[in-house]
Order: C-alpha cells, then sequence, then structure tokens
C-alpha cells in the first residue's frame, strides 16, 4: 500500500514538474507570439491614435473625405505624407511640392498631427516606428487596392498584424479626371486628349481605379461625377453658428483647384475675428470672369473642400458676387477682406467694384496673400508636367 502511496506521490510530483515545464514552454511560445506580432498584442489604455498616408498631390474633397471617415475610427488621426522623392520614383513628379501638401493637410479640420516625407510603401521599419513612436493603434487606406511595382500591396505588413482598417473611397472625384478637366481649359496647347488623360494618371495620390476615368476623351472629361447630397455637406460642416458678439469676417471667391494660397488667405482672414463665413462664386460667375472651361470645380465640390478647412466656420453655396447691404446686415458681417493675390484683382478699376458697399462702409480689408499660388498657377503646372512626358 505504502508502495502504492509512494508511487502516487512520485507521479504527482511528475505531472506537477511537466506542468510546469509546459507552462515555461507555452510561456515562451507566447513570447515569441508576442514578438513576432506585437500590434496583436492587448491594446494600451488611452485614445485610439489611427493613421492614414497618402501622397495629396492636388489635394481635393475626396482626400478630405478619406481623412474624416479614417477620424470615425479613432480618437486622433496622424497623417503622413509622402516626399516628393518618394512620389517621383512611384508615380512621376508632383504637382505640388511637399511644402504646400503638408499646407493641405494640416489644415483638414479632421487632422490631429502630420508627418512629412512618410514613405510610398509601409516597411517593417517604418511600421515599427508608427506603433513605438507615434502610438498608433490602426493603420487606415480606403477600398481600393494600392499595388507597389513590384506587385505586392502596399499595407500586407499592417494587415498580418492585424492592425489594418479599411474605409469607402469617395465615388465621382479623382485627381485623374481634375487633371482631364484641366487639360480642357488648354487643349490648343496639346493634341490627342485621351492619351494626355492616360499619361498623366500615374502622377496622383491613392492608385484610384480607371473604370470611371479613363472611359473617353474630348469634352466628356469635363463632366463632374460628383452627385452632392445634403448628408455629405452636412458631414463636413461644423454645425455651429457664430456667438452674440462674435466679430464675423467675409471673404469671398470661386476657390477653384482649392490650394495652399487659398489655405493661408482663409488663415488670415480667421485670424482677423471670431467666425470666418466664406462665399462661393457660383459656376455662371466663374465662367463669366474666367472662360467658359472655369470652373475646374464645380459650385459644391468648391464648396466641399472650403468646408473640410480648419479655419472656415460656414460657406455660402452660391454666394452673389457683390456684396450688397442687405447681405452685410443678414449675416451681420463686420469686416469683408479679399487676398493681394488673386486671378480678378482688377476690381478695384472696375466701375461694377463688388466691395463698393463694404469700402463705403469702411468695413473692407486687402489683405497681403502669404503664397502667390493661383488656380492658373497649378494648371501651369500640369501642362509642365506633361510636357516633360511628352518629350
Amino acid at each position: 500500500m505504502a508502495d502504492h502511496a509512494g508511487n502516487f506521490q512520485s507521479c504527482r510530483l511528475i505531472a506537477a514538474r511537466t506542468w510546469l515545464i509546459g507552462g515555461v514552454v507555452l510561456g515562451v511560445s507566447a513570447l515569441g507570439f508576442y514578438f513576432a506580432y506585437p500590434l496583436r498584442w492587448k491594446k494600451k489604455k488611452g485614445p485610439v491614435r489611427v493613421y492614414m498616408d497618402g501622397c495629396f498631390d492636388m489635394m481635393h474633397y475626396g482626400h478630405c473625405n478619406a481623412l474624416r471617415q479614417a477620424r470615425a475610427l479613432g480618437d486622433q488621426l496622424v497623417v503622413g505624407v509622402v516626399s516628393d522623392a518618394e512620389i517621383t520614383a512611384n508615380k512621376g513628379p508632383p504637382v505640388t511640392p511637399l511644402q504646400e501638401r503638408m499646407i493641405m493637410v494640416n489644415a483638414v479640420k479632421w487632422v490631429d498631427e502630420v508627418i512629412p516625407d512618410a514613405p510610398y510603401a509601409i516597411t517593417d521599419e517604418f511600421m515599427k516606428k508608427l506603433f513605438d513612436e507615434y502610438n498608433i493603434d490602426y493603420i487606415i487606406h480606403g477600398d481600393d487596392p494600392c499595388i507597389l511595382p513590384d506587385g505586392t500591396d502596399a499595407y500586407a505588413l499592417a494587415k498580418k498584424a492585424g492592425r489594418y482598417k479599411q474605409i469607402k473611397r469617395t465615388e465621382g472625384v479623382s485627381s485623374t479626371d481634375i487633371v482631364g478637366r484641366m487639360l480642357l481649359c488648354v487643349r490648343e496647347r496639346s493634341t490627342g486628349e485621351g492619351h494626355n488623360h492616360s499619361s498623366l494618371q500615374r502622377q496622383f495620390s491613392h492608385g484610384h481605379s480607371q473604370k470611371s476615368e479613363d472611359r473617353g476623351s474630348g469634352s466628356g472629361t469635363r463632366i463632374s461625377h460628383f452627385l452632392p447630397t445634403s448628408r455629405r455637406i452636412v458631414q463636413f460642416s461644423n454645425g455651429k453658428g457664430p456667438g452674440p458678439d462674435a466679430r464675423i469676417v467675409y471673404i469671398d471667391g470661386a476657390f477653384d483647384l482649392f490650394h495652399a494660397g487659398h489655405v493661408e488667405i482663409l488663415r488670415l482672414a480667421r485670424g482677423l475675428g471670431d467666425f470666418l463665413l466664406v462665399g462661393i462664386h457660383t459656376d455662371q460667375t466663374v465662367s463669366a470672369k474666367r472662360g467658359a472651361h472655369r470652373p475646374i470645380m464645380n459650385l459644391h465640390e468648391r464648396s466641399l473642400s472650403v468646408l473640410a478647412c480648419r479655419y472656415v466656420d460656414e460657406v455660402i453655396i452660391g454666394a452673389p458676387r457683390d456684396v450688397s447691404k442687405d447681405m452685410i446686415t443678414t449675416f451681420d458681417i463686420s469686416i469683408v477682406v479679399h487676398g493681394s493675390v488673386a486671378e480678378d484683382n482688377d476690381f478695384q478699376e472696375e466701375k461694377d467694384n463688388p466691395y463698393s458697399v463694404p469700402i463705403s462702409m469702411g468695413i473692407f480689408k486687402l489683405l497681403e496673400s502669404p503664397l502667390d499660388i493661383t488656380t492658373t498657377t497649378i494648371i501651369r503646372r500640369i501642362v509642365s508636367n506633361h510636357e516633360a512626358y511628352q518629350i
């Protein structure tokens, strides 16, 4: 009996040792799994930080909507802006240099932090930096594929780590489509527009699908596929009006191909008061002043781009060219401003000066524009880049 009891105790000790050894082995295996896939480990405490990258070349409301959707997946949005060198190597020279693209992305109201010179493809090293230094929880991208020149998925590592989330791409707009519209403005300087359209496609961000972009040439590229909805306008709006004693600043214009020059003048304008109201001129008003092929972006597209800017509180969609006394009273405007760099700066010499009323009231101010950029500047860059490809 004693022998049986001893054997039983021995078996218990062996089992215990086996369990302990097994526990150590299991612990080592778990640690190995952790080091191999650290991103699958239990999430840290604190705000959820999400990361989205892109070229953001010729930034438009589709880019802004992507950033809005990304921000909705977390508490803080960190955006990586791809370097000029990386864009050139993977797509061709960007239309807007990094400095201007940084201004544009920083100005989007859903963006909390920006990383300059981000790589075009997420490497092991950069992904580790995102999670260790920037405390990123998830990497975000649209549902359109992002394929590298070697045929691999640019986000394969993020997906393998289990920290990838996807958003829906904004239909009806792409940088390629916008280029097609611009080329029509200068069609007398080039031939074979269909070829122009496709040859420029690789230059622009986010690698959009070609199914609606290379459908044809000629006047068809001028037609916008954008279908405005009240829901989208609400999504882009702040939803708050001015306070009872707010100093309301008003600035108006076409704001076509929304660019860094626009952002900087809006920033200065916002600094003059408590609430910035922006008037967006109708397509007819813009065409009358700048020609039949302008504006490049239609009224609602231009309105969304302006609404996405953090310095803007509200827009008037289809504002009149003339700033009337009734308009100033209705919106309780304290000051009307205009930038020194603009395509229509001959208004002071015109008999029908659109700012004659605020000038007579002593509430008009001409602001010195920080950047010498207009919509025509962007169009000229497009043509220059295209001609470089044609050589």
